[in-house]
């Protein structure tokens, strides 16, 4: 083995020895000129002009022509889709990079007051046995009670938009059914000041 060794390190050591090799011109040997690039056959321009002729369209071709023609409008329908998604998916990402910051740095008592008010969740899941329009309202309402009892303030201030809010689909609610029943079951001679009793 030692032997094996010892004779392969020997040419691979000497093959990373540099060495330094001096020529000398013999004085017998005539002079050649050098060539320059011009003149090698390599970089000669051809003559004549060449001429661009357009091959004729392969039936591949022309079916991937006829595809992508037909799917263009799919495909800028699907891109103004992603304009339109993008901005508020980049805003969800931003809200659950926040959202997990603060969970991280969260303050003291939050995670106690978060398990309250879901378990408040889970108890009106569990009394919402039996009805669908139960297990709608129960839980929402039972998780509010209980947020609004450790978060009064906020409460207030969602109690107050939410009204209004509901107020106003109410009212905008009224006034198309109005317009539907105006339409639709009043008989002509019932109303007094209808266009065709003047």
């Amino acid at each position: 083995m030692f032997k094996v060794i010892q004779r392969s390190v020997g040419p691979a050591s000497l093959s990373l020895l540099t060495f330094k090799v001096y020529a000398s011109q013999k004085k017998d040997s005539p002079q050649k000129t050098s060539v320059k690039v011009d003149e090698l056959s390599l970089y000669s321009v051809p003559e004549g002009q060449s001429k661009y002729v357009e091959e004729p369209r392969t039936q591949l071709e022309e079916s991937i022509s006829h595809l992508r023609q037909y799917c263009e409008p799919y495909t800028n329908r699907c891109q103004e889709i992603y304009c339109q998604a993008e901005p508020k998916m980049q805003s969800l990402v931003q809200w659950g990079l926040d959202s997990y910051e603060y969970l991280q740095n969260a303050p003291p008592g939050f995670f106690p007051r978060l398990g309250v008010i879901g378990f408040a969740g889970i108890i009106g899941l569990l009394l919402a046995r039996g009805s669908k329009i139960k297990k709608l309202v129960y839980p929402p309402s039972f998780m509010g009670v209980a947020a609004s009892l450790y978060y009064p303030q906020q409460a207030i201030v969602f109690f107050q938009v939410s009204g209004e809010k509901l107020y106003d689909w109410g009212l905008r609610g009224y006034i198309v059914i109005e317009d539907l029943w105006k339409e639709n079951f009043q008989k002509p001679g019932n109303v007094k000041n209808s266009p065709g009793n003047k």
